[in-house]
């Protein structure tokens, strides 16, 4: 307001009540001000200033009409003043009258070109018309004027993540926050693109100094929720996201997070009641549509999650949503209509990870070896796996080289029961002429201590010593050619230490009945491991009671199993003597049978050549398949599926039936 001009001359006492009003306003006094400026006005109505600064305080006032009027009035007694155009390119800004604020911005820099404020709204005008590179232009020439501008390092950096160059941005909200540490929004905003950088801590930290300036903003309470999320820490994600909905209760992001977090927390069902709120305020949130099908999913209502994934579909067609859709499918058991929902998001995102290994797992379950192994190599790229894998420098070995004296490194992924079933081949690397060092988890060195084919046994953990090539062990197959008549070793190629088996029979005590392992749950944290788990009370239905030495070969407890677990007495439990797999074989080869849903414990079992009944899912891993009661993987194995109806008590029942049977054969 220091631009004073004006077409006529002022009195002595104009001049004092101008004094006196801009004074007024300067100190934030607006209403005061207002009366001596349309005082003046009164006595001049064409006084240049005061229908200036009027409009200035319509402005301050959200009248923004009003002074676009005024400021209009006041450029027709001086239009050469560029203090009224960038005011009246403020107005028309607030307005969204976005062409008609960048004229006026463009008249106040032909009048003043070194107006960094003029060059920084410019800006703003012109990134909200998405002409972003000229918006970036706007904000480097106010920085040029004003190196300390911060308002404009906070805009350049908004630019910049506009036109996806999130490292510049990130450089500027660091700059703009070294110049004003008291701006939550750009710590927010900071917040924002160090999760999209992949640095989720640092990100966290940045929106706890929002928050510490801003407590009540639900934006930056989401944003926390996020990253907490991507931290692997829903429980603290789902206060966060209930914190934003308190200040915000129709806020559909917040919502759609709060159900992403209960999802992961393994509530599916409250998810989908937040699923349902979110979708409710904006009912084309494709997100939310897609996540609501996987929530339907998890509570195995397939045909709900279908519509919704197809509800989703026909607002934006999607690699991931599609690959959701045949999942879905997968678990209906319509495969060929599963693989056809991968092919199309394989033809949306041809690098689609997610989609080929999914794909991989649909041929696997028909036993299609030959096209499903290939695809199988996918999952070093999707996100549910990719932490498996570890880079080296030497090469990978997927059968093509010869190996005739190198040293291989056959390295263990994902889960135990996946390593117990795949080190099966390391004969068969060893017999085309190479040293095996074969890396795996901890709590299997001793059982596999004795691994025919193997060199040298490593902790997977530990620094490893050198080698020449790698293979991980679940592209062994695929290395092999391997099809259903050349699995190899389906009989028992795994031996307890005798000794070990000699000790549990002391401790088991004289057999008088015919003693049953069992394993009904996983500790795992996978998200689908409803199809892997079972409630105890009633997987204990498929025991006939006082009839068999019930053994449980769990080394944990599910809490919520607590409880009924005790309430059986007769099952005994030995879970602190299960120090790792070898005391677990060892115990395992004291039972006459072992009954199991589909954990690692099986693989054991089946692979000690221990007679083996796996409890399995309608649609179970891709290594069962589908339609048959035995394995090709181990003779030891008998499967018992759900039907159709998806049930577990017939299942259940002809467990108990057979075992029954076995009885008598004692």
């Amino acid at each position: 307001m220091n631009e004073s001009k004006a077409r006529a001359p002022l009195s002595q006492a104009i001049r004092s009540l101008l004094q006196q009003a801009v004074a007024l306003h300067q100190s934030g006094r607006l209403a005061e001000a207002r009366a001596l400026y349309e005082r003046i006005l009164a006595e001049q109505p064409r006084q240049f200033d005061s229908l200036h600064f009027l409009g200035v305080i319509a402005l301050q006032s959200g009248e923004a009409e009003k002074s676009v009027q005024l400021i209009g009035e006041a450029l027709r007694v001086n239009p050469h003043s560029a203090a009224a155009c960038f005011n009246r390119g403020n107005a028309l800004q607030s307005l969204g009258r976005l062409d008609e604020a960048l004229s006026s911005y463009d008249r106040a820099l032909a009048l003043r070109s070194d107006d960094a404020e003029a060059h920084n709204n410019r800006g703003v005008t012109l990134q909200g018309l998405q002409r972003f590179a000229e918006a970036l232009a706007g904000y480097d020439r106010a920085l040029s004027l004003n190196p300390g501008f911060a308002e404009a390092h906070k805009n350049r950096g908004r630019v910049l993540t506009l036109l996806k160059r999130p490292a510049e941005a990130l450089t500027s909200y660091e700059r703009a926050l070294s110049l004003r540490a008291d701006d939550a929004e750009a710590w927010n905003s900071h917040g924002i693109l160090l999760k999209n950088l992949q640095r989720p801590e640092e990100a966290l930290s940045s929106y706890d100094r929002a928050l510490a300036l801003a407590p009540d903003r639900p934006e930056t309470h989401n944003n926390r929720g996020a990253a907490l999320s991507e931290l692997g820490r829903p429980d603290e994600a789902l206060t966060c996201y209930d914190r934003a909905l308190a200040l915000r209760p129709d806020d559909a992001t917040s919502w759609y997070n709060r159900g992403n977090a209960l999802r992961e927390l393994g509530r599916p069902e409250e998810a989908l009641a937040s699923y349902d709120r979110a979708l409710a305020l904006r009912p084309g949130y494709v997100e939310a549509h897609n996540n609501r099908g996987n929530a339907l999913r998890l509570l195995k209502r397939l045909d709900e999650a279908l519509a919704s994934f197809d509800t989703a579909l026909a607002l934006r067609p999607d690699a991931d949503i599609h690959t959701n859709r045949g999942n879905a499918l997968k678990d209906l058991g319509r495969l060929d209509e599963a693989v056809a929902s991968y092919d199309r998001a394989i033809a949306l995102e041809p690098g689609h990870a997610d989609s080929h290994w999914n794909k991989a797992f649909a041929l696997l379950l028909q036993g299609d070896f030959e096209r499903g192994l290939p695809l199988y190599e996918w999952r070093w790229e999707s996100g549910e796996t990719r932490k498996f894998k570890r880079g080296f420098a030497q090469p990978l070995w997927l059968g093509i080289e010869p190996l005739a004296g190198k040293t291989i490194l056959l390295q263990a992924e994902q889960g135990l029961g996946d390593s117990i079933q795949f080190c099966r081949y390391a004969p068969l690397v060893h017999g085309r002429g190479a040293r095996v060092l074969l890396a795996v988890p901890r709590p299997l060195l001793r059982l596999l201590g004795e691994l025919e084919g193997v060199s040298e046994l490593v902790d997977k953990g530990e620094r490893l010593p050198a080698f020449d090539c790698y293979c991980p062990l679940l592209s062994l197959p695929l290395a092999f050619g391997t099809r259903l008549d050349t699995i190899p070793t389906p009989d028992a190629y795994l031996k307890p230490e005798a000794d070990k088996v000699e000790a549990w029979r002391e401790r088991l005590g004289p057999q008088i009945k015919p003693r049953i392992g069992v394993v009904w749950s996983s500790t795992s944290k996978f998200e689908n491991d409803a199809n892997r788990s079972m409630e105890f009370r009633r997987f204990i239905e498929a025991i006939p009671p006082g009839t068999f030495d019930v053994v449980c070969l769990q080394k944990e407890i599910k809490a919520s199993d607590i409880g009924d677990f005790q309430r059986h007495g007769e099952v005994r439990f030995f879970g602190g003597l299960l120090t790792d797999f070898a005391e677990t074989a060892a115990l395992a080869s004291c039972m006459d049978v072992v009954v199991s849903t589909c954990t690692s414990v099986p693989h054991l079992t089946a692979a000690l050549g221990i007679p083996t009944w796996l409890v399995l899912a309608r649609i179970p891993d891709w290594r069962w398949m589908l339609g048959r009661d035995d394995s090709p993987w181990y003779r030891a194995a008998k499967l018992y599926r759900q039907g159709e109806d998806r049930a577990w008590e017939p299942v259940l029942q002809r467990v108990a039936g057979d075992l029954l049977k076995r009885v008598g054969r004692y």
